[in-house]
């Protein structure tokens, strides 16, 4: 199958490149490929004629959506719209990554496929909307939402914990934002499944089970070496970001198991990733002992 990557430069990109290596794939980073600029996707099309993509090019800074919130409709739903109409003129599937923020987070329990979105921020609307737009483009679509990715490619979440802890020898972390600490790796191997199933839909697919952002740094800093770094806990409200994020945004992944498609517990999974890829951080934390 030759398979179309738009965001392939990055963290998630660049596993699906790994996930994906025994089909004819294409990533494309944003240099390469301008989702905004339908000419530029339809040019694409024409020279890579992909039997399906994977569209993970997204612009996820949310303090940047907030402060443009056009931007945001512009790269992560028109952007999605173009890729999708180009899919529909050539016959290919689509695969829509999408986030856990499109719920507002007051359920308190893991969010089925079929809840009620109900965004809080300008990020999460524009990826919502994107949903939508690819959705009423193409039937032969999945949509794939998850949370909290971290790997390689670029300073994720474990990475910045551990630099801050270095720097500054305290941390502050809110308590009030939970979710699933998902490793890229996981996610491109079940993307890579998925796509062999002739069934589109909404899918959920995050590392099992959840945590706080605090019971995360604290994980995070205990395999770096780092577990005696403190970390005071802290609300959204206090720590004043310009942007609501849901409280509670676990997703309940009940689609991709019935096809037998289950991601490990997130525990395991950051335990493997500072194991392998992330090996450089414990080399950061012995450096800081040793000062």
């Amino acid at each position: 199958m030759r398979i179309l990557v738009t965001g392939g430069r990055g963290q998630l990109g660049r596993a699906l490149q790994n996930a994906l290596a025994d089909h004819e794939t294409f990533a494309l980073g944003h240099e390469e490929l301008d989702v905004t600029d339908p000419v530029a996707v339809r040019t694409v099309f024409e020279d890579v004629e992909p039997d399906l993509v994977v569209h993970a090019a997204a612009w996820t800074d949310t303090g940047g959506c907030e402060a443009d919130p056009q931007r945001a409709l512009a790269v992560n739903a028109e952007g999605a719209r173009w890729v999708a109409e180009a899919c529909r003129s050539a016959g290919a599937a689509m695969l829509y990554v999408s986030t856990n923020e499109v719920f507002d987070g007051e359920k308190r329990e893991p969010y089925a496929e079929d809840d009620r979105p109900g965004p809080l921020n300008a990020y999460a609307r524009s990826k919502l909307e994107g949903e939508r737009a690819v959705q009423a483009v193409l039937d032969r679509c999945y949509v794939v939402r998850t949370a909290w990715l971290y790997g390689a490619g670029r300073a994720s979440f474990p990475e910045k914990i551990v630099q801050a802890a270095r720097e500054s020898g305290t941390l502050k972390l809110v308590t009030d934002e939970i979710a699933s600490p998902t490793w890229t790796n996981d996610l491109a191997r079940a993307i890579a499944r998925l796509i062999r199933e002739p069934a589109p839909g909404v899918y959920h697919l995050t590392n099992a089970g959840y945590c706080s952002r605090l019971d995360w740094a604290k994980r995070i800093l205990e395999l770096a070496g780092m577990a005696d770094v403190p970390v005071e806990p802290t609300t959204q409200a206090e720590f004043g970001a310009p942007f609501r994020k849901p409280v509670f945004s676990a997703l309940a992944n009940r689609s991709a198991a019935r096809l037998g498609i289950e991601l490990r517990p997130w525990e395991e999974a950051l335990a493997d990733y500072f194991a392998g890829a992330a090996a450089g951080l414990g080399g950061q934390a012995k450096r800081r002992k040793g000062n």
